[in-house]
């Protein structure tokens, strides 16, 4: 087993081990950060490895996010059919925004995206009946409760829902590696360094972007579904610009191109304004003071640049 794969198998048992000994709070928060790190880990198939900046980001994560919580409240989903229901709209979204967006490049591509995400953010608004808008849905608590081997799984529970969440971020982690080390990785790379070359060498690049949109925007998509689910909740701030914004920081802080990189990135984004919240009512100024110094001590991201300089081996 190559040292990549042992770090990130170390990597899940830590966090697995940890739930043993955090309190309440920081369980809860784990548990959050862990969702979110899969919607970074999606974000980074496009951003870090492909070298497409999308701004929209939200869109899918909202996509997951009311294609569950919608068909839990209205159609009466189970738990597991409410999530499979998230993950094939947000593939079918992505699909269908990729074909589109990918006729641009550059900053186009950047203001396509946003376009896309601002008219989902504001038909959630819009079509305030259904979804109820900034107010949200709080999703029935038969919605978050099924039957597995004769047992009753309900996802209220904290223990439970933090394995679900580690089990979901073990997949994607799983899914980002394998993609990094096939051959598509490769390729993935390549259009990201210099896409006219890797034209010239015989690749269909527009076929290759699109797959990397597919991919993340159905795990972007996925991690939203888990959010509505494990949390109970579904409203419009999901949709919202800030919440393409989040995954960029995330991954930029951690990392970008790195498969932990964006794990790290939200974990110590989540509690750096976590720690300056219990200080100072400034908090978000503490924050971008300590950022503006990670990126000068850590140009690359934390990981990506102890990549960089001591261990090259990092996927």
């Amino acid at each position: 087993m190559s040292r990549a794969v042992l770090l990130h198998v170390g990597v899940i048992a830590l966090l697995f081990a940890l739930q043993f000994v955090l309190s309440d709070y920081h369980h809860l928060t784990l548990t959050r950060v862990m969702i979110l790190s899969v919607y970074a880990i999606g974000f980074n198939v496009l951003f870090g490895y492909t070298g497409l900046l999308s701004l929209g980001h939200a869109l899918f994560f909202a996509t997951g996010l009311y294609a569950a919580g919608l068909s839990a409240t209205y159609w009466g989903f189970t738990a597991p059919t409410a999530f499979a229901a998230g993950i094939a709209a947000g593939l079918a979204v992505s699909l269908l925004i990729g074909a589109v967006a990918l006729r641009t490049t550059g900053v186009a591509f950047m203001i396509v995206t946003l376009m896309f995400a601002q008219a989902g953010h504001l038909a959630t608004l819009y079509f305030g009946d259904i979804t109820r808008g900034d107010e949200g849905i709080v999703l029935p608590e038969a919605s978050r409760k099924f039957a597995m081997l004769g047992a009753t799984v309900d996802l209220a529970d904290a223990g439970l829902r933090f394995n679900l969440a580690l089990v979901l971020l073990a997949v994607t982690i799983g899914v980002s590696l394998l993609i990094v080390k096939r051959p598509i990785g490769r390729v993935l790379i390549a259009i990201r360094e210099n896409e006219p070359r890797t034209l010239m060498l015989g690749f269909d690049s527009f076929r290759t972007k699109l797959f990397a949109v597919v991919v993340s925007g159905t795990i972007s998509a996925a991690a939203g579904a888990a959010t509505a689910l494990a949390f109970g909740y579904v409203g419009s701030t999901f949709a919202s610009i800030q919440y393409s914004i989040y995954p960029l920081l995330w991954t930029l802080l951690g990392g970008a191109a790195t498969v932990l990189g964006p794990v790290l990135g939200t974990l110590v984004m989540f509690h750096l304004v976590d720690l300056a919240s219990g200080y100072t009512t400034a908090s978000l100024l503490v924050v971008g003071v300590v950022l503006v110094l990670l990126v000068l001590f850590f140009p690359k991201g934390i990981l990506g640049t102890v990549r960089a300089r001591w261990l090259p081996w990092l996927p």
